[in-house]
């Protein structure tokens, strides 16, 4: 399972041929050999353990998401990069532990996607809708699984919303699910004013608990429309930074920030902001 380490003499070939092997991820492998070795590495990295790191491979892939979202194609290659090396450091860490290592990865990944496409790499037809290749795919997953419950596998670290929408996908395949939107948007309805009744007598906890079923209402509306609820959210708030940063502009041409302003005077101003975006559509 383990790779064979190279000598020093080829290791630095490997590791200084920005030409010929540039973009060989046997570079970056040995790069992060190099990185991770105890007596002449770096001693951040070396210290690094699986759990210290995991959170940096969600905010690699938020920023992977926010390249693609600005569609800014340059940024993405480096953020694409920087996802990348933290597949490369973990794989590298469980080489260490003996468990598996780079090339066990990429071949796991590798037989999954031949698996999970047989109308493709084997016999089935080609003949279906993307819908249908999701089903399919889902249904591919579940045998692989084997016998379990049917909401085991859906990640915990998640963004909420997403796992939100996971969760309630699977109980739908299984019939537990409403017939459409507009039950939910009566379910939304019922959660709302349950909200405003108690704000003023629930205690913390159950406030929060309260949001939590409105806003898993609003995610299950938002899969019924076939809308991310994730990629919506995200929209919205760079539509509120774009539209609240226009209003700190034409305070700052009076010399005042929002501060200095207030909700009448800004809510004027927002409604400029929102103008001039339609004007430009």
């Amino acid at each position: 399972m383990s790779v064979s380490r190279l000598d020093r003499a080829e290791s630095d070939q490997l590791v200084n041929d920005d030409a010929t092997r540039a973009g060989d991820i046997a570079r970056l492998a040995e790069i992060m050999l190099r990185l991770r070795d105890p007596e002449t590495g770096c001693p951040w990295d070396v210290e690094q353990t699986p759990a210290s790191i995991s959170r940096y491979c969600l905010e690699e892939a938020h920023e992977v998401v926010d390249a693609i979202e600005r569609e800014a194609w340059d940024e993405l290659k480096g953020e694409l990069g920087d996802l990348l090396l933290q597949v490369v450091f973990h794989a590298r860490m469980q080489e260490e532990a003996g468990r598996f290592d780079l090339s066990d990865v990429i071949r796991a990944i590798s037989d999954k996607m031949i698996a999970r496409h047989p109308h493709v790499f084997g016999d089935e037809s080609r003949d279906k809708s993307p819908d249908q290749q999701r089903i399919d795919w889902e249904e591919l997953k579940a045998r692989e699984r084997g016998p379990a419950r049917v909401l085991d596998g859906v990640a915990m670290a998640l963004p909420a919303l997403s796992r939100a929408v996971k969760l309630q996908n699977r109980a739908a395949r299984v019939g537990f699910d409403w017939p459409g939107a507009g039950d939910v948007l009566a379910k939304i309805t019922e959660e709302a004013a349950e909200v405003v009744e108690a704000r003023d007598t629930l205690s913390e906890v159950e406030l929060t608990e309260e949001m939590g079923d409105l806003l898993f209402v609003m995610a299950n509306l938002a899969r019924h429309l076939k809308v991310d609820p994730e990629a919506a959210l995200r929209a919205a708030n760079q539509k509120f930074t774009r539209r609240f940063n226009r209003i700190e502009d034409w305070l700052a041409e009076d010399g005042r920030s929002p501060a200095a302003s207030d909700l009448a005077e800004m809510d004027a101003l927002w409604d400029r902001a929102k103008a001039e975006e339609k004007a430009t559509k």
